[in-house]
């Protein structure tokens, strides 16, 4: 089925180019059950409407409606969060737990989920449309509808935060340089 063309935006052609991407960010942040429902509804309000050619490309503009759809799922994802931190502390007892701790720390460790529970919404949402979604700060911007200084200084301090809580690492670097 084709998606309809509106203000002369090709809606198949951004759907191809970005959905595998949408999917993967939304996958990393809640899980691949609700990535599949919800990257379809982030195509679905795209469709609607809303897209202004003149704002820039529209990779931002998904992401920002994909970090809008997560926050629905807000308190779904810092109980995700708060579990895997408590998987990763507790020692696997069952063949379904140990599955569990090495499927979970495949992307996160238990303390870096601990510490992005803990950090406010904003922030988070700026911290992983960086490390999740490979976006820039202007990009983080555009998605958020926020001021460029707002990603910076959000990331800043969000990071700070983190390596707090994790003994003054820096695990933005270290999953980039594994």
């Amino acid at each position: 089925m084709s998606v309809p063309t509106r203000l002369g935006i090709d809606l198949d052609r951004i759907f191809d180019a970005h959905f595998a991407e949408i999917h993967r960010y939304i996958a990393r942040r809640l899980s691949i059950d609700d990535a599949d429902d919800l990257a379809a509804e982030v195509f679905l309000v795209a469709a609607r409407g809303g897209y202004e050619p003149s704002r820039g490309q529209a990779r931002p503009w998904l992401y920002g409606i994909a970090t809008k759809l997560v926050s629905r799922h807000r308190r779904s994802e810092i109980r995700r969060w708060k579990a895997l931190s408590r998987t990763s502390e507790r020692e696997a007892q069952s063949h379904e737990d140990a599955t569990l701790t090495r499927v979970s720390a495949r992307n996160l460790n238990g303390r870096l989920a601990g510490a992005l529970a803990g950090l406010n919404r904003g922030d988070r949402d700026v911290v992983l449309l960086v490390a999740l979604g490979g976006l820039t700060h202007q990009e983080v911007a555009a998605a958020l509808e926020i001021p460029y200084g707002t990603v910076a200084s959000r990331l800043n301090r969000a990071r700070k935060q983190l390596r707090k809580a994790l003994g003054d690492v820096n695990p933005l670097k270290e999953a980039h340089d594994g």
